[in-house]
Formats: structure tokens, sequence, C-alpha cells
């Protein structure tokens, strides 16, 4: 039997062959029950994430799945009542981020898009309910529902921030547009919260491995800077200043590891030290718009297609 792999790709609706059990072997879903697939294999790997309509989430390989129209005149399996789901015919907003985007790239940097699906009336009310995202590893790519996409840049997490900010747009429909529109509501007093916390946790992790390994993984120090570098600028400027040109040699010369760790650290310190002192200048505001971002999310789902 064929189960066509090159075909299952992010969002596609899938057959499990072999029984899905938890972690402690209990049997959750029986053989031929449907899922989702939310995140694709990347690299070596040759496992797929499949999303069941319980929420439910199990790793298989290509070899356990079969793509559900493929499999409908053989199986009248649960869930075949689901409209064929086009994750592409959806996504209303994709970026490049990464290395091109902060204007950091090198020959050999990889292209990473990030995005916004907005999910179809038939997907929220079906069994499935609507994945939070969709990861397709193989074209680099993850995309992000757009309630889920509002909820955590209104949390002003910093990769959904500079999304909104990303200078290399690929595709941007109307509504997309509106929300780009809108991006400044989206930020606040809480970036400084957002960014310096995950800076702390990626220095944490530095530290750990220069105690258990003796060595730094230097692009995770580019990236904690850099971090720093934005955030800072986007207290003061209000707004994501996702490109950082003009400390591309440093970074980079840090990214390489030829920079002493200490001479790092002493720059981290200085980063940090200027980003409490941005904290106090900035006329952010305490908390975003909340209000405006349900508003614009109501009006998203109501203008829907029918």
């Amino acid at each position: 039997m064929s189960h066509q792999p090159e075909n299952i790709s992010a969002g596609t609706q899938v057959v499990a062959l072999v029984e899905i059990r938890g972690p402690n072997q209990s049997l959750v879903h029986p053989r031929g029950a449907v899922g989702v697939v939310t995140r694709t294999p990347t690299g070596t790997d040759r496992h797929f994430l499949v999303r069941f309509p319980d929420g439910f989430e199990k790793s298989l390989t290509a070899e356990q799945l079969e793509v559900l129209k493929h499999f409908k005149d053989r199986l009248q399996a649960p869930g075949c009542g689901q409209p064929d789901f086009d994750l592409e015919s959806v996504i209303i907003y994709r970026c490049v981020m990464g290395s091109q985007a902060y204007g950091l790239e090198t020959d050999d940097s990889d292209t990473d898009r990030r995005g916004i699906y907005l999910a179809p009336a038939e997907l929220q009310w079906s069994m499935f309910g609507a994945p939070e995202q969709f990861e397709d590893n193989a074209a680099q790519a993850v995309y992000w529902e757009l309630q889920k996409f509002l909820i955590m840049a209104l949390r002003a997490n910093p990769n959904i921030l500079e999304c909104l900010y990303s200078p290399l747009v690929e595709k941007a429909t109307p509504l997309a547009e509106e929300l780009l529109s809108l991006r400044q509501r989206f930020l606040s007093q809480m970036i400084f919260q957002t960014f310096n916390g995950y800076a702390l946790s990626q220095f944490k992790k530095i530290e750990q491995d220069l105690r258990t390994q003796g060595e730094v993984r230097w692009k995770h120090a580019m990236h904690l800077l850099r971090l720093l570098i934005t955030g800072a600028a986007t207290l003061r400027e209000a707004r994501v200043p996702v490109r950082v040109e003009c400390h591309r040699d440093r970074l980079l010369a840090v990214k390489t590891g030829t920079v002493p760790w200490p001479e790092v650290d002493a720059w981290r310190r200085e980063l940090h030290e200027d980003f409490e002192k941005a904290l106090s200048e900035t006329r952010l505001p305490e908390r975003p718009d909340y209000e405006g971002a349900n508003h614009f999310l109501i009006k998203a789902r109501v203008s829907q297609p029918k």
C-alpha cells in the first residue's frame, strides 16, 4: 500500500493505520482514527505530528499514516464529513524571518518563513477544531491561527512582534494589511519583561554550557545580544526595528566565536543597563490594546466567506 508521504504536508487530514496509545500505553484512539498533520519532519526525523479531534497529539511515521482522501472509499472513519483543508488558501500573511530579516544573513543562511492563517468556519466548528499552529519543517515555515497569533502579540512575544514588523513580507491579504496598520497597538511596556526574560533564559543556558561543557553556543549568544538591542530600540521608537545592520559586524563576530566570552558578557551587561534606561524613558503604554485586538478578531471571523 502506498501512503504517498510526499503529499502529506501541514494541514493534511490523515488516517492512523495503527492504534494511538498514550504515555502509559493505554489506548487513546483506535486504528482508523482521523487527525490533522500539524508538524512535518525535519532533517533525518521521519515523524509527523498529528492532532486528533480531542486535542491529543501523536508522532507517527509516513508508514503509519494514509491521506484521508485516499482512504475514504475504503473506510468511513470518524471525521469523514470533515471538509478538505488547503492551508495555503487560508494563509493571510507570510513573511521571512531569521537572519535574512535581521540583516545578519551569510552565504549559508536558511530562509525561515512565519505567518498567519485564518481558520475557516468549517474547521473551527468541526470536531477537530482549529490547530493553533502548523509547522512545515520541509519548507522551514510556521503558521499560527489568527487568534493564537493575536494572543501572543498581546503578550509581547518577541517572535510574534518581529513578524509584524518584518521588512520581508511575501504575502499580505487585505485583512493582514489591516492588521499591520494596527500593529503599534500591540506594543507596550510588557516588552521589557518578555524580551529581557528570553535574554536571561539564554544567558542561563550559556552559563550552564560553560560549566558542563566549557564552551559557548555562539549563535545563541548573538541572538541574546540582538534581542536586547531590539527590545531597547522598540521601547524608544514605538516600533520593532527588526534589522540590526548597524551592529552586523560585531554580532557576526560573536556568532563565529571570534570575540572572547568576557567581552561578550560585558556587552550583554551594557545592553541590559541600556534596556532598563529605555524602560524609564519609554512612552509606550503599560498594557497593549486588548479591546482593539478583540474587535479585529471578531471582524475577521464575521467577514469570512460563507
